[in-house]
């Protein structure tokens, strides 16, 4: 079975996002003073905070929250918790995140945040005094005009909903607007549960009309069966697509007659885990990359496509789900090979759209309808491949370089216009 701790073992996250804007830069012939300023984060937190656990005793964790660059407006991003969180993951998460806003075009900066913790390991109320007093410690930062996280790996609404509430407790009146990603009925938005697999099904129904690559009766693998990863496996199903192997953090299931999503959905929520789904042959994460598909959707956590494991990529359309799946030497085999990759700042970026959807709402206390939210991150989503991919065309680069050309573009061209203070 592959490892179950890839962050700590994989190539420095951080060197990687340099690397890739670094590329996008040298292709839009940036100057080396906007170079400079793009290429490292505008702020880094680090905190060291104590909890009282259950039994008594005082645990110090470190967290970290960092904005990117906050040119476009407020920085954006989620906030995750895992034991193999490092300042190096939230810098190049946080920098995404500024990519991403900018690719879709929604007036954000970059953020993102963490704390190293295996929260699996504590209680409810455990995480709860975590998160209250984690919020405490950025609230220097954070609010509805400056940072506004979200949830990430490990953390939910609930979890947003006691960052509201610690927040707001702090300023004596409610506001909702500090996070996103909240339950409905204090001011989350409709259609946010969705929206990151929703926004990747969108990008994988323009590639399939521009590759001329029907959906419908498409074999489609999805390594990573959480939110993102279940979802789209269940809207890619009502597409047509064959779902036919799926995989969570303790193994894959693999079935080429196609999995049913609902029943395996039903089965983890049941067991824990989608290993052992009647019918199935289990295979490891690394050999749900790898099997028989024509389109393979990452939806689990970075460096998952290496230079070792892209050559047995057997998938034509690549859709990442998750952020930076795929390493650069990888990325260079994949376009040598003919793969055609949505890349992540595009792909997953349903989840942030429908977040600023929910932002705005919030602001104004008026609320969307579902059919609304849908229509418009759609509209959105479509907007966004297009710009990529005449940048693509027009280029003559792969996607990924062509998604970092739109958004760095866009980026530097705010930062500029706004100049340098004093």
């Amino acid at each position: 079975m592959a490892s179950q701790n890839p962050v700590a073992e994989a190539p420095n996250i951080w060197a990687v996002a340099q690397q890739q804007f670094d590329h996008a830069a040298e292709k839009l012939d940036l100057d080396d003073g906007m170079r400079r300023v793009l290429r490292v984060p505008q702020r880094e937190l680090t905190v060291n905070f104590p909890v009282t656990m259950d039994d008594g005793e005082v645990r110090v964790f470190t967290g970290y929250r960092i904005q990117h660059n906050v040119s476009r407006g407020p920085a954006k991003g989620g906030i995750r918790y895992h034991q193999d969180v490092t300042l190096d993951e939230v810098r190049a998460l946080a920098m995404w995140m500024s990519w991403k806003c900018a690719c879709v075009n929604i007036p954000f900066g970059g953020g993102k945040g963490g704390v190293i913790v295996d929260p699996k390991k504590l209680s409810i109320r455990e995480v709860e005094g975590l998160t209250r007093r984690f919020t405490t410690e950025i609230s220097p930062l954070i609010g509805p005009d400056r940072d506004i996280p979200a949830p990430d790996v490990n953390t939910n609404a609930q979890t947003m909903a006691w960052m509201m509430d610690t927040f707001s407790m702090h300023h004596g009146y409610t506001i909702s607007g500090v996070v996103t990603g909240k339950p409905i009925s204090i001011g989350g938005s409709l259609g946010r549960n969705e929206a990151t697999a929703r926004g990747a099904v969108f990008t994988l129904l323009q590639a399939s009309a521009t590759l001329r690559r029907p959906l419908s009766g498409a074999r489609v693998s999805i390594q990573g069966y959480g939110n993102a990863g279940s979802i789209a496996a269940t809207l890619l199903a009502d597409e047509g697509a064959s779902i036919v192997a799926v995989s969570d953090s303790t193994g894959g299931i693999h079935d080429p007659s196609g999995l049913d999503p609902s029943r395996v959905s039903a089965w983890k929520r049941e067991h824990g885990t989608v290993v052992g789904f009647p019918g199935s042959e289990e295979i490891s994460n690394q050999q749900v990359l790898e099997v028989e598909c024509e389109i393979l959707v990452p939806a689990a956590l970075e460096n998952q496509i290496t230079r070792a494991n892209a050559p047995r990529i057997k998938a034509g359309i690549v859709a990442e789900a998750a952020n930076g799946p795929t390493t650069p030497e990888a990325d260079e085999i994949l376009h040598d090979r003919g793969v055609f990759v949505i890349p992540d700042i595009l792909c997953n970026a349903g989840g942030v759209t429908v977040s600023y959807f929910e932002w705005v709402q919030d602001m104004q206390s008026f609320f969307w309808t579902e059919e609304r939210i849908n229509e418009s991150l759609k509209g959105i989503m479509d907007r966004a491949f297009e710009s990529v991919h005449t940048m693509s065309t027009r280029h003559e680069v792969d996607m990924r370089t062509a998604a970092y050309m739109v958004a760095v573009a866009r980026v530097a061209e705010a930062t500029t216009l706004r100049g340098l203070y004093p």
